[in-house]
Protein backbone atom coordinates (compact mmCIF):
# COMPACT_ATOMS: atom_id res chain seq x y z
CA UNK A 1 0.00 0.00 0.00
CA UNK A 2 1.33 3.45 -0.86
CA UNK A 3 0.66 6.61 1.06
CA UNK A 4 -2.54 7.16 -0.85
CA UNK A 5 -4.17 4.69 1.51
CA UNK A 6 -6.36 2.80 -0.99
CA UNK A 7 -5.42 -0.74 -1.99
CA UNK A 8 -6.52 -2.75 -5.01
CA UNK A 9 -6.91 -6.51 -4.72
CA UNK A 10 -7.12 -8.65 -7.84
CA UNK A 11 -9.96 -11.05 -8.45
CA UNK A 12 -9.13 -14.48 -7.10
CA UNK A 13 -7.48 -13.25 -3.90
CA UNK A 14 -8.68 -15.80 -1.36
CA UNK A 15 -10.22 -15.40 2.08
CA UNK A 16 -7.36 -17.48 3.45
CA UNK A 17 -4.84 -14.89 2.24
CA UNK A 18 -6.45 -12.20 4.35
CA UNK A 19 -4.65 -11.54 7.63
CA UNK A 20 -6.25 -12.01 11.09
CA UNK A 21 -9.62 -10.60 12.04
CA UNK A 22 -11.90 -10.15 9.08
CA UNK A 23 -15.35 -8.62 9.09
CA UNK A 24 -17.77 -8.59 6.17
CA UNK A 25 -21.34 -7.46 5.64
CA UNK A 26 -24.06 -7.36 2.99
CA UNK A 27 -27.59 -6.21 2.26
CA UNK A 28 -30.24 -6.07 -0.47
CA UNK A 29 -29.84 -4.08 -3.64
CA UNK A 30 -30.92 -0.46 -3.27
CA UNK A 31 -32.43 2.13 -5.52
CA UNK A 32 -30.28 4.68 -7.33
CA UNK A 33 -30.89 7.66 -9.57
CA UNK A 34 -32.09 10.08 -6.89
CA UNK A 35 -32.04 13.81 -7.58
CA UNK A 36 -29.95 15.29 -4.80
CA UNK A 37 -29.90 18.93 -5.96
CA UNK A 38 -32.02 21.53 -4.21
CA UNK A 39 -33.33 24.26 -6.51
CA UNK A 40 -33.36 27.32 -4.31
CA UNK A 41 -35.63 29.17 -6.72
CA UNK A 42 -38.23 26.39 -6.95
CA UNK A 43 -39.45 26.52 -3.35
CA UNK A 44 -40.24 29.13 -0.77
CA UNK A 45 -37.14 29.87 1.30
CA UNK A 46 -37.20 32.97 3.46
CA UNK A 47 -34.53 35.60 3.00
CA UNK A 48 -33.85 35.41 6.74
CA UNK A 49 -33.07 31.69 6.48
CA UNK A 50 -30.80 32.26 3.50
CA UNK A 51 -28.98 35.01 5.42
CA UNK A 52 -28.41 32.65 8.35
CA UNK A 53 -27.11 29.97 6.01
CA UNK A 54 -24.72 32.43 4.35
CA UNK A 55 -23.38 33.55 7.73
CA UNK A 56 -22.79 29.94 8.73
CA UNK A 57 -21.06 29.14 5.45
CA UNK A 58 -18.82 32.18 5.83
CA UNK A 59 -17.86 30.83 9.24
CA UNK A 60 -16.87 27.31 8.13
CA UNK A 61 -15.61 28.10 4.60
CA UNK A 62 -12.34 29.81 5.44
CA UNK A 63 -10.57 32.09 2.94
CA UNK A 64 -8.38 29.86 0.76
CA UNK A 65 -4.80 30.34 -0.34
CA UNK A 66 -5.78 28.61 -3.59
CA UNK A 67 -8.89 26.75 -4.76
CA UNK A 68 -8.95 23.45 -6.68
CA UNK A 69 -11.76 22.00 -8.78
CA UNK A 70 -12.30 18.26 -8.40
CA UNK A 71 -13.49 16.17 -11.40
CA UNK A 72 -16.54 15.13 -9.38
CA UNK A 73 -17.67 18.73 -8.90
CA UNK A 74 -16.28 19.29 -5.41
CA UNK A 75 -14.47 22.53 -4.69
CA UNK A 76 -11.40 22.01 -2.52
CA UNK A 77 -10.12 25.08 -0.67
CA UNK A 78 -6.48 25.03 0.41
CA UNK A 79 -6.67 26.91 3.73
CA UNK A 80 -3.71 27.97 5.86
CA UNK A 81 -3.47 25.41 8.64
CA UNK A 82 -3.71 28.12 11.32
CA UNK A 83 -6.95 29.42 9.79
CA UNK A 84 -8.83 26.10 9.71
CA UNK A 85 -12.27 25.83 11.42
CA UNK A 86 -11.03 23.73 14.36
CA UNK A 87 -9.28 26.65 15.99
CA UNK A 88 -12.56 28.58 16.32
CA UNK A 89 -13.49 26.29 19.21
CA UNK A 90 -13.44 28.21 22.50
CA UNK A 91 -11.52 25.38 24.20
CA UNK A 92 -8.82 25.63 21.54
CA UNK A 93 -8.27 29.38 21.71
CA UNK A 94 -4.70 28.96 22.92
CA UNK A 95 -4.10 25.53 21.37
CA UNK A 96 -0.75 25.02 19.70
CA UNK A 97 -1.03 22.75 16.66
CA UNK A 98 0.79 19.46 17.19
CA UNK A 99 2.81 18.73 14.05
CA UNK A 100 3.04 14.99 14.67
CA UNK A 101 2.34 12.52 17.48
CA UNK A 102 4.99 11.88 20.10
CA UNK A 103 5.12 8.27 18.88
CA UNK A 104 3.26 5.89 16.59
CA UNK A 105 1.65 2.75 18.01
CA UNK A 106 4.08 -0.16 18.13
CA UNK A 107 3.14 -3.22 16.11
CA UNK A 108 4.01 -6.78 17.00
CA UNK A 109 7.73 -7.35 16.36
CA UNK A 110 7.29 -10.22 13.92
CA UNK A 111 5.06 -8.05 11.70
CA UNK A 112 7.74 -5.37 11.54
CA UNK A 113 10.35 -7.93 10.54
CA UNK A 114 8.08 -9.20 7.76
CA UNK A 115 7.49 -5.68 6.48
CA UNK A 116 11.16 -4.78 6.49
CA UNK A 117 12.58 -8.05 5.22
CA UNK A 118 9.80 -9.07 2.88
CA UNK A 119 8.52 -12.58 2.31
CA UNK A 120 10.09 -14.44 -0.61
CA UNK A 121 7.43 -17.13 -0.30
CA UNK A 122 4.48 -14.84 -0.89
CA UNK A 123 1.77 -16.27 -3.13
CA UNK A 124 0.89 -14.98 -6.58
CA UNK A 125 -2.37 -13.62 -5.16
CA UNK A 126 -0.43 -11.60 -2.59
CA UNK A 127 1.87 -10.32 -5.32
CA UNK A 128 -1.21 -9.06 -7.17
CA UNK A 129 -1.75 -6.41 -4.52
CA UNK A 130 -0.65 -3.28 -6.35
CA UNK A 131 -0.20 0.34 -5.47
CA UNK A 132 -3.07 2.40 -4.12
CA UNK A 133 -4.92 5.39 -5.52
CA UNK A 134 -5.70 8.95 -4.47
CA UNK A 135 -8.98 10.56 -3.68
CA UNK A 136 -10.88 11.74 -6.72
CA UNK A 137 -9.72 15.37 -6.43
CA UNK A 138 -6.12 14.20 -7.04
CA UNK A 139 -6.85 12.88 -10.52
CA UNK A 140 -5.56 15.99 -12.26
CA UNK A 141 -2.36 15.87 -10.21
CA UNK A 142 -3.11 18.93 -8.10
CA UNK A 143 -2.28 19.23 -4.42
CA UNK A 144 -2.56 21.87 -1.77
CA UNK A 145 0.69 23.73 -1.06
CA UNK A 146 2.75 23.12 2.05
CA UNK A 147 1.39 24.86 5.12
CA UNK A 148 -2.24 24.53 3.99
CA UNK A 149 -4.93 21.90 4.50
CA UNK A 150 -7.54 20.83 1.89
CA UNK A 151 -11.13 21.51 2.94
CA UNK A 152 -14.18 20.54 0.90
CA UNK A 153 -16.23 23.69 0.44
CA UNK A 154 -19.81 23.55 1.73
CA UNK A 155 -22.62 25.16 -0.27
CA UNK A 156 -26.11 26.44 0.48
CA UNK A 157 -27.47 23.37 -1.32
CA UNK A 158 -25.65 21.16 1.21
CA UNK A 159 -27.28 23.03 4.09
CA UNK A 160 -30.75 23.08 2.52
CA UNK A 161 -30.76 19.29 2.20
CA UNK A 162 -30.44 19.04 5.98
CA UNK A 163 -33.45 19.11 8.29
CA UNK A 164 -32.32 22.47 9.62
CA UNK A 165 -29.20 24.57 9.99
CA UNK A 166 -28.69 23.07 13.46
CA UNK A 167 -28.84 19.52 12.04
CA UNK A 168 -26.45 20.24 9.15
CA UNK A 169 -23.35 18.04 9.49
CA UNK A 170 -24.63 16.20 12.56
CA UNK A 171 -25.75 12.69 13.28
CA UNK A 172 -29.15 12.29 14.87
CA UNK A 173 -29.22 11.09 18.46
CA UNK A 174 -29.80 7.36 18.25
CA UNK A 175 -30.94 6.21 21.68
CA UNK A 176 -34.05 4.06 21.91
CA UNK A 177 -36.28 3.51 24.91
CA UNK A 178 -36.56 -0.12 23.83
CA UNK A 179 -32.81 -0.78 23.63
CA UNK A 180 -31.74 -4.35 24.22
CA UNK A 181 -30.08 -4.76 27.60
CA UNK A 182 -27.10 -6.60 26.08
CA UNK A 183 -26.46 -4.08 23.30
CA UNK A 184 -23.19 -2.16 23.18
CA UNK A 185 -23.06 1.60 23.33
CA UNK A 186 -23.89 2.47 19.76
CA UNK A 187 -27.59 1.64 19.80
CA UNK A 188 -30.55 1.74 17.49
CA UNK A 189 -33.10 4.51 17.30
CA UNK A 190 -34.54 6.99 14.81
CA UNK A 191 -34.18 4.31 12.15
CA UNK A 192 -30.44 3.82 12.68
CA UNK A 193 -29.47 0.15 12.37
CA UNK A 194 -26.06 -1.38 12.96
CA UNK A 195 -24.18 -4.58 12.23
CA UNK A 196 -20.99 -4.52 14.27
CA UNK A 197 -18.19 -6.34 16.01
CA UNK A 198 -17.17 -4.87 19.35
CA UNK A 199 -14.83 -5.30 22.29
CA UNK A 200 -15.90 -5.90 25.85
CA UNK A 201 -15.54 -3.09 28.37
CA UNK A 202 -11.83 -2.47 28.90
CA UNK A 203 -9.19 0.24 28.76
CA UNK A 204 -8.48 0.92 25.08
CA UNK A 205 -6.23 3.58 23.56
CA UNK A 206 -7.03 3.16 19.89
CA UNK A 207 -7.97 0.82 17.06
CA UNK A 208 -7.19 0.01 13.45
CA UNK A 209 -8.93 -1.84 10.63
CA UNK A 210 -8.82 -2.22 6.87
CA UNK A 211 -12.22 -1.53 5.32
CA UNK A 212 -13.50 -2.65 1.92
CA UNK A 213 -14.89 0.32 -0.07
CA UNK A 214 -18.11 0.07 -2.09
CA UNK A 215 -20.76 2.49 -3.35
CA UNK A 216 -24.01 1.14 -1.84
CA UNK A 217 -27.30 2.38 -3.28
CA UNK A 218 -29.39 4.71 -1.13
CA UNK A 219 -33.17 4.63 -1.49
CA UNK A 220 -34.11 7.95 0.10
CA UNK A 221 -32.10 11.18 0.19
CA UNK A 222 -32.12 11.42 4.00
CA UNK A 223 -30.78 7.87 4.45
CA UNK A 224 -27.12 6.89 4.48
CA UNK A 225 -24.84 3.86 4.56
CA UNK A 226 -21.42 3.75 6.17
CA UNK A 227 -18.57 1.53 7.31
CA UNK A 228 -16.52 2.84 10.20
CA UNK A 229 -14.63 2.50 13.47
CA UNK A 230 -16.10 3.83 16.73
CA UNK A 231 -13.89 4.76 19.72
CA UNK A 232 -16.20 5.10 22.73
CA UNK A 233 -16.32 6.03 26.40
CA UNK A 234 -19.05 7.25 28.74
CA UNK A 235 -22.65 6.32 29.38
CA UNK A 236 -24.87 4.94 26.64
CA UNK A 237 -28.04 5.80 28.48
CA UNK A 238 -27.00 9.27 29.58
CA UNK A 239 -25.85 12.47 27.94
CA UNK A 240 -22.10 12.09 28.38
CA UNK A 241 -21.14 9.53 25.73
CA UNK A 242 -17.86 10.44 24.02
CA UNK A 243 -17.33 9.06 20.51
CA UNK A 244 -14.61 9.37 17.87
CA UNK A 245 -15.46 7.89 14.47
CA UNK A 246 -13.89 7.48 11.03
CA UNK A 247 -14.46 5.45 7.88
CA UNK A 248 -16.34 5.86 4.61
CA UNK A 249 -19.95 6.78 4.00
CA UNK A 250 -22.48 7.39 1.23
CA UNK A 251 -24.80 10.22 2.29
CA UNK A 252 -26.84 12.03 -0.37
CA UNK A 253 -28.17 14.47 2.22
CA UNK A 254 -24.71 15.52 3.42
CA UNK A 255 -22.82 15.51 0.10
CA UNK A 256 -25.43 15.68 -2.65
CA UNK A 257 -24.38 12.49 -4.44
CA UNK A 258 -23.96 8.73 -3.98
CA UNK A 259 -20.16 8.54 -3.89
CA UNK A 260 -18.35 6.88 -0.96
CA UNK A 261 -16.41 9.51 0.96
CA UNK A 262 -13.81 9.52 3.70
CA UNK A 263 -15.39 10.92 6.86
CA UNK A 264 -14.75 11.66 10.52
CA UNK A 265 -17.12 12.39 13.40
CA UNK A 266 -16.92 13.28 17.07
CA UNK A 267 -19.22 14.05 19.99
CA UNK A 268 -18.74 14.54 23.73
CA UNK A 269 -22.42 14.64 24.72
CA UNK A 270 -24.16 11.69 23.08
CA UNK A 271 -24.75 13.41 19.71
CA UNK A 272 -26.78 16.22 21.30
CA UNK A 273 -25.01 19.54 20.67
CA UNK A 274 -21.26 18.92 20.36
CA UNK A 275 -19.36 17.57 17.39
CA UNK A 276 -20.01 17.11 13.69
CA UNK A 277 -18.92 15.37 10.53
CA UNK A 278 -15.55 16.20 9.03
CA UNK A 279 -14.57 19.88 9.37
CA UNK A 280 -18.12 21.22 9.46
CA UNK A 281 -17.59 22.62 12.95
CA UNK A 282 -14.68 23.52 15.20
CA UNK A 283 -12.92 20.47 16.62
CA UNK A 284 -10.82 18.15 14.45
CA UNK A 285 -7.42 19.65 13.59
CA UNK A 286 -6.08 18.62 10.19
CA UNK A 287 -2.33 18.47 9.62
CA UNK A 288 -2.21 16.77 6.20
CA UNK A 289 -2.17 18.69 2.90
CA UNK A 290 -3.01 15.70 0.67
CA UNK A 291 -6.12 14.13 2.23
CA UNK A 292 -9.43 16.01 2.10
CA UNK A 293 -11.90 14.77 4.70
CA UNK A 294 -15.32 14.51 3.07
CA UNK A 295 -13.87 14.05 -0.41
CA UNK A 296 -14.77 11.07 -2.60
CA UNK A 297 -12.68 7.90 -2.46
CA UNK A 298 -11.60 6.63 -5.87
CA UNK A 299 -11.59 3.99 -7.20
CA UNK A 300 -14.12 1.72 -5.44
CA UNK A 301 -14.76 -2.01 -5.50
CA UNK A 302 -16.76 -3.65 -8.28
CA UNK A 303 -18.70 -6.89 -8.27
CA UNK A 304 -16.44 -9.87 -9.14
CA UNK A 305 -13.54 -7.66 -10.23
CA UNK A 306 -10.99 -5.49 -8.40
CA UNK A 307 -11.45 -4.87 -4.69
CA UNK A 308 -10.33 -1.69 -2.95
CA UNK A 309 -9.94 -1.01 0.75
CA UNK A 310 -8.70 1.72 3.07
CA UNK A 311 -6.90 1.42 6.40
CA UNK A 312 -7.97 3.64 9.30
CA UNK A 313 -5.98 4.00 12.53
CA UNK A 314 -7.13 6.05 15.54
CA UNK A 315 -5.03 6.23 18.70
CA UNK A 316 -4.31 8.39 21.71
CA UNK A 317 -0.95 10.16 21.88
CA UNK A 318 0.60 8.72 25.07
CA UNK A 319 2.20 12.04 26.04
CA UNK A 320 -0.09 14.87 24.94
CA UNK A 321 -3.37 12.94 24.98
CA UNK A 322 -4.67 13.99 21.55
CA UNK A 323 -6.45 11.35 19.46
CA UNK A 324 -4.68 10.98 16.11
CA UNK A 325 -6.04 9.57 12.86
CA UNK A 326 -3.90 7.69 10.35
CA UNK A 327 -4.88 6.78 6.79
CA UNK A 328 -3.19 4.00 4.85
CA UNK A 329 0.06 2.61 6.23
CA UNK A 330 1.71 5.71 7.66
CA UNK A 331 -0.10 8.87 6.54
CA UNK A 332 -1.19 11.17 9.38
CA UNK A 333 -4.41 13.08 8.72
CA UNK A 334 -4.79 15.08 11.92
CA UNK A 335 -6.17 14.77 15.44
CA UNK A 336 -9.01 15.40 17.86
CA UNK A 337 -7.58 17.53 20.71
CA UNK A 338 -7.95 16.09 24.20
CA UNK A 339 -9.67 19.32 25.28
CA UNK A 340 -12.80 18.31 23.34
CA UNK A 341 -13.60 15.33 25.55
CA UNK A 342 -14.44 14.30 29.08
CA UNK A 343 -14.19 10.50 29.28
CA UNK A 344 -11.96 10.15 26.23
CA UNK A 345 -9.53 12.59 27.78
CA UNK A 346 -8.40 9.49 29.71
CA UNK A 347 -9.05 6.40 27.57
CA UNK A 348 -11.74 4.55 25.63
CA UNK A 349 -13.77 1.73 27.12
CA UNK A 350 -15.07 0.14 23.92
CA UNK A 351 -14.23 -0.14 20.23
CA UNK A 352 -16.71 -1.03 17.50
CA UNK A 353 -16.15 -1.90 13.84
CA UNK A 354 -18.99 -2.25 11.39
CA UNK A 355 -21.78 -0.80 9.31
CA UNK A 356 -24.66 1.55 9.90
CA UNK A 357 -27.66 2.43 7.73
CA UNK A 358 -30.71 4.63 8.19
CA UNK A 359 -34.12 3.06 7.63
CA UNK A 360 -36.67 5.85 7.22
CA UNK A 361 -39.58 3.57 6.23
CA UNK A 362 -42.56 3.35 8.59
CA UNK A 363 -45.30 0.81 9.36
CA UNK A 364 -43.03 -2.22 9.49
CA UNK A 365 -41.58 -1.69 6.03
CA UNK A 366 -37.86 -1.55 5.41
CA UNK A 367 -35.62 0.51 3.16
CA UNK A 368 -33.71 -1.05 0.29
CA UNK A 369 -30.67 1.10 1.15
CA UNK A 370 -27.67 -1.21 1.02
CA UNK A 371 -25.14 -1.98 3.71
CA UNK A 372 -21.67 -2.72 2.37
CA UNK A 373 -21.63 -4.22 -1.10
CA UNK A 374 -25.31 -5.06 -1.39
CA UNK A 375 -24.52 -8.71 -2.20
CA UNK A 376 -24.99 -11.87 -0.20
CA UNK A 377 -22.40 -13.43 2.07
CA UNK A 378 -22.27 -16.78 0.28
CA UNK A 379 -21.03 -15.01 -2.86
CA UNK A 380 -17.62 -14.67 -1.16
CA UNK A 381 -14.65 -12.39 -1.77
CA UNK A 382 -15.13 -9.92 -4.59
CA UNK A 383 -18.85 -9.70 -3.90
CA UNK A 384 -18.99 -9.44 -0.12
CA UNK A 385 -17.87 -6.35 1.76
CA UNK A 386 -15.34 -6.88 4.54
CA UNK A 387 -13.37 -5.47 7.47
CA UNK A 388 -10.03 -7.16 8.11
CA UNK A 389 -7.05 -6.91 10.43
CA UNK A 390 -9.03 -5.65 13.40
CA UNK A 391 -6.55 -4.39 16.00
CA UNK A 392 -6.57 -2.39 19.23
CA UNK A 393 -3.99 -0.14 20.89
CA UNK A 394 -3.26 -0.96 24.54
CA UNK A 395 -1.93 1.14 27.42
CA UNK A 396 1.66 0.50 26.25
CA UNK A 397 0.83 2.09 22.86
CA UNK A 398 1.16 -1.31 21.17
CA UNK A 399 -1.08 -2.62 18.38
CA UNK A 400 -2.31 -6.19 18.69
CA UNK A 401 -5.03 -8.30 17.12
CA UNK A 402 -8.40 -7.76 18.76
CA UNK A 403 -9.43 -10.69 20.91
CA UNK A 404 -12.76 -11.82 22.41
CA UNK A 405 -14.82 -9.90 19.86
CA UNK A 406 -18.61 -9.99 20.13
CA UNK A 407 -21.01 -9.29 17.28
CA UNK A 408 -24.43 -7.70 17.07
CA UNK A 409 -26.99 -7.12 14.31
CA UNK A 410 -29.73 -5.01 15.85
CA UNK A 411 -32.55 -5.75 13.42
CA UNK A 412 -33.04 -9.46 13.97
CA UNK A 413 -35.78 -9.51 11.33
CA UNK A 414 -33.08 -8.76 8.79
CA UNK A 415 -29.91 -10.28 10.29
CA UNK A 416 -29.32 -13.62 11.95
CA UNK A 417 -25.81 -14.17 13.31
CA UNK A 418 -24.35 -17.66 13.65
CA UNK A 419 -20.93 -18.53 15.00
CA UNK A 420 -18.80 -21.61 14.35
CA UNK A 421 -15.22 -22.87 14.28
CA UNK A 422 -12.99 -24.72 11.86
CA UNK A 423 -9.27 -25.25 11.45
CA UNK A 424 -9.06 -23.16 8.30
CA UNK A 425 -10.82 -19.98 9.46
CA UNK A 426 -10.55 -20.44 13.21
CA UNK A 427 -13.39 -18.71 15.05
CA UNK A 428 -15.74 -17.02 12.59
CA UNK A 429 -19.24 -15.66 12.47
CA UNK A 430 -21.80 -16.12 9.69
CA UNK A 431 -25.16 -14.51 9.22
CA UNK A 432 -27.74 -16.67 7.52
CA UNK A 433 -31.20 -15.94 6.15
CA UNK A 434 -33.84 -16.11 8.89
CA UNK A 435 -36.61 -18.60 8.24
CA UNK A 436 -39.35 -16.64 9.96
CA UNK A 437 -41.73 -14.70 7.74
CA UNK A 438 -41.40 -10.96 7.99
CA UNK A 439 -42.70 -7.81 6.33
CA UNK A 440 -39.10 -6.65 6.24
CA UNK A 441 -37.20 -7.41 3.01
CA UNK A 442 -34.50 -9.95 3.83
CA UNK A 443 -30.90 -8.81 4.07
CA UNK A 444 -27.92 -11.04 4.63
CA UNK A 445 -24.64 -10.31 6.30
CA UNK A 446 -21.53 -12.29 7.11
CA UNK A 447 -19.02 -11.43 9.77
CA UNK A 448 -15.83 -13.46 9.84
CA UNK A 449 -13.37 -13.05 12.68
CA UNK A 450 -10.49 -15.36 12.01
CA UNK A 451 -7.20 -15.78 13.85
CA UNK A 452 -4.27 -17.17 11.88
CA UNK A 453 -1.07 -18.30 13.55
CA UNK A 454 2.14 -16.52 12.51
Amino acid sequence: MDSGGVVIRKRGFSFQALLPLFLAFFSLQGVSGLNYTINVNSRQISSLRLERIERHLNKINKPPVITLQSPDGDIIDCVHKRKQPALDHPLLKYHKIQRKPSEMPRSVKVLKEEEEGGDSKSSKEEDDIIKGAWQMWHRNGTRCPKGTVPIRRSTKHDVLRAKSLFHFGKKQRKFSLHRRSDAPDVVSGNGHEHAIAYTGTQEVYGARATINVWDPSIQVVNEFSLSQIWILSGSFDGSDLNSIEAGWQVSPELYGDNRPRLFTYWTSDSYQATGCYNLLCAGFIQTNSRIAIGAAISPVSSFSTNQYDITILIWKDPKLGNWWMGFGENMLVGYWPAELFTHLADHATMVEWGGEVVNSRANGEHTSTQMGSGHFADDGFGKASYFRNLEIVDSDNSLSSAQDISILAENTNCYNIKSSYNNEWGTHFLLRRTREKSTVPMMMMIIIISTLKI
